[in-house]
């Protein structure tokens, strides 16, 4: 499909997803809201070219790493636009991570300019000493420059509002992004220039039907692929405005920033959609359409907000890899519990654990095949033979698919049980204990019996106002018994106060799993 979308040899995606803005009549367009605070493409693309030249006169020539550890508000865009536009290659590194992570994103990519928040600082302090490569910090919201540190408006203090755009083409490294880590370190994930537009002619344009008149809020983070795309390129391929929060993403502060900006549509998770629901106050004015990717939507989930606002909520998978979502629901043909059908544009198989393709209905391992895949995992040869065969990526996800084409999630290859010689979805259970009117959130993960054997145990998140007991816990076993079939119901049911989980808001099963292993060791 890329030839068809980029004809030319030299594509930047700067150019595409700013600069066309302007060249297009969009310039006095508002581009971005944040707080009481909004930029329009016109001073975006000015200060992404003052920011661009900045690095080029600190000496970052065409693929020089620079990293961004921002919050989400109007500099990101401005930084990450810039930075591609210059030719550099930008890495959005997560918020929540330790001085330890940072060490080693910031060694492993080598990066040469760090921009980091204020805020965030702290994290930085503590390793410097210990950084290979890095020469320069910029400071973000900061009055005053910290020692070996510049401020960015020192950074970029005289620096000219236009600039020539690098001369990239669309198989040019463009930007990085590091995947979670759940099955070791973390990988950085190189991607080119085509792979955004390739993202927005696929599911942008063809499941979320986003258009210029569209305000996108994405709760979901701009350091990781889902919140990237549903807060600058989707609606900036368009010219439609995109509204970026600072802030954590709570009920409270998520339903504060729809009320102020009326998005018409917006991006979450699964557990905020959950928590959101469990908040009595909160509306939903002015959205047309919710999506949900990171976990798989529960189906009660789908249709207890349905009930509520009366909207629906598209549940879809992507991956760090892939740029984006590449299966998922459409709003003509929605089935909750499901995650819907292959993305226009991409190809799937269901493969067994020789890479033969499986029956329909059988439980097998996706493989995505599409134009927005990494090219490669930096300075990982062996992890990116694993997962990038040919044109197929595999993504280490277990589906099902029916007779309709619908795409059914039973978990990650490491989280599957084995439960008297029968393959146990976590997600299924975990979709019924959702189910149950006490449970606000929940995790499934394998443990062992009294003789060894491997039993499905739960972690349970209670609704406000509802106490655990040994009543709860039988009548919660009960139901999950009369729900699905006998050997799938949790002999166990830990009730906790929250669950681990990843920036991205996914539960972290790994954690939990290893506290049950301590167990077992320990008896």
């Amino acid at each position: 499909m890329k030839p068809d979308i980029i004809e030319s040899e030299y594509f930047n995606a700067a150019d595409y997803f700013v600069d066309r803005n302007v060249r297009e009549g969009r310039e006095d367009k508002v581009a971005i809201l944040c707080e009481d605070r909004q930029m329009t493409y016109g001073t975006l693309a000015k200060e992404a070219n003052r920011f661009g030249n900045a690095l080029l006169s600190s000496g970052v020539r065409m693929e020089d790493r620079v990293a961004l550890l921002l919050l989400d508000m109007e500099l990101y865009p401005v930084a990450f636009f810039g930075g591609i536009k210059s030719g550099a290659v930008p890495i959005c590194l997560n918020t929540l991570m330790r001085p330890k992570d940072y060490l080693y994103f910031l060694n492993d990519s080598r990066a040469r300019v760090l921009v980091v928040d204020e805020s965030l600082y702290f994290n930085i302090e503590e390793i410097k000493s210990e950084l290979k490569f890095l020469e320069r910090v910029v400071m973000v919201n900061s009055s005053q420059a910290r020692p070996d540190t510049m401020t960015y408006e020192d950074f970029v203090n005289g620096q000219p509002e236009t600039l020539e755009t690098a001369p990239t083409g669309p198989d040019d490294s463009c930007f990085w992004l590091y995947s979670s880590g759940s099955t070791g370190k973390p990988k950085g994930t190189v991607h080119l220039q085509h792979d955004m537009r390739f993202s927005v002619e696929t599911y942008g344009k063809q499941v979320l039907k986003v258009r210029e008149d569209d305000i996108c809020f994405s709760a979901a983070k701009l350091f990781f692929a889902y919140g990237l795309g549903n807060g600058t390129y989707f609606p900036f391929s368009v010219g439609a405005t995109s509204v970026l929060m600072p802030e954590r993403p709570t009920p409270d502060s998520v339903y504060k920033t729809i009320a102020q900006h009326k998005p018409t549509l917006f991006f979450g998770v699964p557990t905020l959609y959950g928590s959101m629901l469990a908040s009595e106050e909160g509306e939903m004015d002015g959205v047309r359409l919710c999506v949900s990717a990171g976990e798989a939507l529960p189906a009660d989930i789908f249709h207890r907000w349905k009930k509520r606002f009366n909207l629906d909520i598209l549940d879809g998978i992507g991956s760090t890899e892939i740029a984006h979502i590449y299966i998922s629901n459409r709003v003509e043909d929605i089935r909750p519990g499901s995650t819907g059908q292959i993305v226009p544009g991409y190809e799937a198989k269901i493969v067994d654990n020789d890479c033969n393709e499986v029956e329909q209905g059988e439980i097998g391992t996706v493989w995505i095949k599409g134009d927005s895949t990494a090219a490669y995992y930096w300075n990982r040869h062996e992890k990116t033979k694993e997962a990038m065969l040919g044109e197929w990526f595999n993504t280490d996800d277990k589906f099902f698919v029916d007779e309709d084409g619908f795409f059914f999630y039973v978990g990650r290859s490491n989280d599957m049980l084995k439960v008297g010689g029968i393959w146990v979805s976590p997600v299924e259970v975990e979709a019924c204990l959702i189910g149950h009117p006490s449970v606000l959130e929940c995790a499934v993960v394998p443990s062992r019996d009294e003789e060894n054997l491997v039993k499905p145990c739960a972690y349970v998140v209670l609704n406000k106002g509802i106490s655990a007991s040994e009543e709860l816990e039988k009548e919660i076993k009960a139901y999950v018994k009369n729900e699905l079939a006998h050997y799938k119901f949790p002999r166990w049911i830990h009730f906790v106060e929250d669950l681990p989980k990843t920036a991205t808001g996914k539960v972290k099963r790994f954690e939990l799993k290893n506290q049950e292993d301590q167990k077992v060791l320990s008896n």
